[in-house]
């Protein structure tokens, strides 16, 4: 399982010209499965996510988490981030899980961000999104499980 995380001021998923996700503060998380992906990888990083402290205390620093400042979070499915283009110019998306496995996980890992308290919201799994995303800092975080 790989997350690309985005410290985010706003972020919006719109498919067909219509928002399917907005949220303000929080994380925009473009998350690929993996064929052995499963209930431990999406443990993992849940909790990693939720609780790693890359928001801005008062002074400053990187000392607060998404659930220190109540943030909220939009999960993006992402087969891309298996991409392999090490041979020729087009990318091969076959380390990606098919879509039987990997929309249950996506799902799964949705509620257990919103199990710990984060309010998360969805991309469409499978469609042609939109994903507008304000990264503030920036701040891009590469997650693997």
């Amino acid at each position: 399982m790989r997350a690309v995380i985005q410290r985010a001021r706003q972020g919006r998923v719109s498919v067909d010209d219509k928002t399917v996700a907005e949220i303000g503060l929080g994380l925009v998380i473009l998350l690929g499965i993996g064929p052995q992906d499963g209930e431990e990888q999406a443990h993992y990083l849940t909790e990693k996510i939720a609780n790693l402290r890359i928001f801005e205390d008062t002074q400053g620093k990187l000392n607060l988490s998404l659930l220190d400042i109540g943030g909220a979070a939009i999960v993006v499915s992402q087969f891309t981030l298996y991409a392999d283009a090490r041979k020729g110019r087009r990318p091969s998306f076959t380390d990606a899980a098919p879509p039987d496995l990997a929309r249950p996980l996506v799902e799964r890992f949705a509620q257990m961000l919103r199990d710990l308290g984060v309010p998360t919201q969805m991309g469409e799994f499978g469609a042609h999104m939109l994903v507008e995303i304000a990264n503030d800092g920036p701040v891009t975080i590469w997650l693997e499980a």
